[in-house]
């Protein structure tokens, strides 16, 4: 319902473009709302089943729309100067959830070389079976998600753990949800370190020989 364009992304990409990588903002589809999505949410969120309802039609767009974005970077690469087999995505909260769908809906077109859920909304997908060539996924939440959401990363590293899937979970003891980029004097702080360690774990913080 709405988009936390500074904490969960254009200062995630700030970081990431400081550690050498190519980083993109992705603005999917969102529920209409008026000008306080913000309070509309909460007060939304309260009656679950109506926000589920409300929330239902707008998901698919939204990771059609993650889905697409991958397709088109992986496309147009060259022209940045980047591999197309090195193109990840990572979202928060909804973005998250965007993100899992990505990671159980590509195609050959439109397949991640990794997924970075964030504190996801991902429980819809509880009963989706992991693909063969499931890309590797990296995790953080906060056991104390002020949304319920903890056991969703749980369940999603519970998935790719038995598919025998490369996957990294993080789940801190405080925090809340939406921690983001913000500073918090907690440790969620350091998440985005720990995502910086596993990219370069993973090789994909050196660069691809061409």
């Amino acid at each position: 319902m709405a988009l936390s364009i500074n904490s969960e992304g254009t200062d995630v990409a700030k970081y990431l473009a400081a550690k050498g990588v190519t980083a993109f903002v992705l603005k999917y589809r969102l529920a209409h709302t008026g000008e306080d999505a913000t309070q509309e949410f909460m007060d939304l969120y309260a009656d679950h089943p109506k926000f589920l309802e409300t929330i239902g039609k707008i998901v698919p767009l939204s990771i059609a729309d993650g889905l697409a974005a991958v397709t088109y970077v992986r496309k147009h690469a060259s022209e940045w100067g980047v591999s197309p087999d090195r193109v990840g995505i990572i979202g928060f909260s909804a973005g998250g959830g965007v993100t899992a769908g990505v990671a159980f809906q590509y195609t050959s077109e439109s397949r991640p070389a990794f997924v970075a859920p964030i504190y996801a909304s991902a429980g819809r997908f509880k009963d989706a079976t992991v693909p063969a060539d499931a890309p590797p996924m990296f995790i953080t939440a906060a056991t104390d998600d002020t949304l319920g959401l903890a056991p969703d990363s749980v369940a999603l590293y519970q998935k790719w753990y038995a598919a025998q899937k490369p996957v990294e979970l993080h789940m801190y003891e405080k925090g809340g949800h939406g921690f983001g980029m913000r500073k918090k004097n907690l440790p969620t702080d350091h998440w985005i370190d720990r995502f910086a360690d596993w990219l370069d774990l993973n090789s994909w913080l050196k660069k691809s020989v061409q």
